[in-house]
């Protein structure tokens, strides 16, 4: 019993995040278009994954949003002729932090949509803890993975940033086992936490109108 409790997940987070100028409606009129995210040096072929992860739970949690997934990005922009204008895009990126407003609508008029959205892995780190041992033996171990997500989403019609939002998250885990937490657990839940903070539309409520006689 005493293991079984300890065996609870624990997970602690902050969310912070900034609306500029995006409307309750406007990604699910004018759709959202998810571009190469970028990743803290050494975690560079979790890119994809980030991608990916981040775009099942949008999908899930937000079915009113028009999402161009990140391979749909790409193809688009691939069929355009737009792979060396898209490299110097995202080299002008890395040296100012600023997307270009040419870029930028070069890459929405490809993929049809009005707004681009980069997501950023701050940070991802990932351990166990010897928690409980016996005679010297480890019977368990706390499991453990801290991240920082960032999303940033860009008007492609002036270049101005519209909405930004960061999530830190620890998850914990006691565990007999060696099953770690892994990058695709974190990133679900710190997307989820992001996308919860994306303006929408308060559900219209109905109202009777009734007539005394």
């Amino acid at each position: 019993m005493l293991c079984g409790g300890c065996a609870i997940p624990q997970t602690y987070h902050a969310t912070q995040h900034r609306t500029l100028s995006l409307g309750p409606d406007d990604l699910s009129r004018h759709g959202l278009a998810l571009i190469t995210p970028s990743t803290v040096t050494g975690q560079e072929e979790e890119r994809q994954a980030v991608a990916i992860t981040f775009t099942e739970v949008l999908y899930t949690h937000r079915p009113d949003i028009s999402i161009r997934a990140l391979p749909q990005t790409l193809s688009a922009i691939n069929r355009s002729g737009l792979d060396e204008q898209y490299t110097r895009m995202f080299e002008d990126y890395n040296k100012t932090g600023l997307f270009k407003l040419a870029s930028l609508r070069e890459v929405a008029d490809a993929t049809g949509v009005r707004y681009l959205g980069q997501l950023k892995l701050s940070g991802f780190t990932q351990g166990s803890d010897g928690r409980l041992s016996v005679f010297g033996l480890r019977v368990m171990n706390t499991k453990q993975a801290r991240i920082r997500l960032f999303l940033q989403i860009w008007d492609s019609t002036d270049g101005s940033i519209v909405w930004e939002g960061v999530d830190e998250l620890q998850h914990c885990m006691d565990t007999v086992v060696e099953d770690a937490v892994t990058l695709k657990m974190v990133l679900e839940m710190a997307s989820r936490h992001l996308i919860d903070q994306l303006p929408k539309q308060q559900e219209k409520t109905k109202t009777l109108n009734t007539s005394l006689k």
